[in-house]
């Protein structure tokens, strides 16, 4: 094949793409690949275009030996990372094929997804330990002390309200992410779901001094009731503690 052959190949592939004669000059790159790899690479060496390592080395042993290597690839564009899963794959007449590609929405919700772990990690142990160490004043200082046994129980059992609900969230986060590619197929009765909310926050509502007003709502929905009454509930109980007082 011609080199412009080459390019009307690469064209229509769907994701950047290069291709290497053996290991040592880049034939031919589409306009995904250019914008990537930067315009001039043609002609060039790959290691003037990729710089990473893993890749030209994955390049040399499939130019080499044949078959299919995949590696990871880290470029900068306009300030912002980008990851890449770069394929590298023999071709006929001793040519190598390079496709990229682009995983970084998956790289930032797995460091999204550690930090999520770091901070519940951390928003669990401050309870616990308080719980701990309350524990440890109720077997020896405050153990004859009814007054203090009494407010320190108090306190733990605010505590572990505490934790019982950031575990509650964590569980509820682990459902929606199970089944956030599932189309739903029920249809759930908004108003019956709503007065079942409000009855359970009429509580939270009289402490606040104001009052939960239902209008209408006659539609249905297609959804999970749980996932739904979950929502709403966050919403409006979110509404009465950090709204206007008497609204």
């Amino acid at each position: 094949m011609t080199e412009a052959e080459h390019e009307r190949l690469l064209a229509g592939l769907p994701m950047p793409a290069m291709l290497v004669e053996g290991d040592t000059r880049i034939t031919a790159c589409n306009a995904l690949g250019l914008a990537i790899l930067g315009d001039g690479v043609i002609g060039r060496n790959p290691a003037v275009a990729v710089r990473t390592p893993s890749v030209l080395a994955a390049i040399g042993a499939v130019a080499r030996d044949g078959g299919v290597q995949d590696a990871r690839m880290t470029s900068r564009r306009e300030g912002q990372e980008q990851f890449f899963i770069v394929t590298v794959s023999a071709q006929a007449g001793g040519m190598v094929l390079c496709v990229f590609r682009d995983v970084s929405a998956e790289e930032r919700a797995g460091a999204m997804r550690r930090d999520f772990v770091a901070n519940v990690s951390h928003e669990l142990r401050t309870p616990l330990t308080a719980l701990m160490g309350f524990i440890e004043t109720l077997k020896h200082a405050a153990r004859d002390d009814p007054k203090a046994r009494d407010m320190f129980l108090g306190i733990m059992e605010h505590e572990a309200g505490r934790m019982n609900r950031l575990v509650r969230d964590l569980l509820h986060l682990s459902r929606v992410e199970a089944d956030e590619r599932v189309r739903p197929r029920d249809m759930v009765a908004i108003r019956p779901l709503l007065e079942g909310v409000i009855a359970s926050l009429r509580g939270v509502a009289e402490r606040e001094g104001s009052t939960v007003q239902l209008d209408g709502a006659g539609a249905t929905l297609p959804g999970d009731a749980d996932q739904l009454t979950q929502v709403f509930m966050n919403l409006i109980e979110n509404a009465l503690k950090y709204g206007t007082p008497g609204q």
